[in-house]
């Protein structure tokens, strides 16, 4: 019918199943309508800043196609 407990090492832990509280924490505040603007205008910044760094860098990072290959001297045996 019960069950037996297992020996726990450590006191406070038997007893923490106790003391359980039945309180619960106050409701959390809504934000402002300043605090929202500001989240929406800082996840824009950070995306722009991204966006902007990928359209600077990806011309940089490409391989030019138009030019010819240049080969040495050596490769025709001179």
């Amino acid at each position: 019918m019960f069950r037996r407990r297992e020996p726990v090492p450590f006191a406070f832990l038997a007893e923490a199943n106790r003391f359980r509280s039945n309180v619960a924490p106050p409701p959390r505040r809504r934000a402002s309508a300043g605090q929202i603007a500001g989240r929406w205008l800082l996840g824009l910044t950070i995306v722009a800043g991204l966006v902007g760094s990928l359209m600077l860098g990806m011309p940089a990072l490409a391989t030019p196609s138009s030019t010819p290959v240049q080969q040495s001297q050596a490769a025709d045996g001179h």
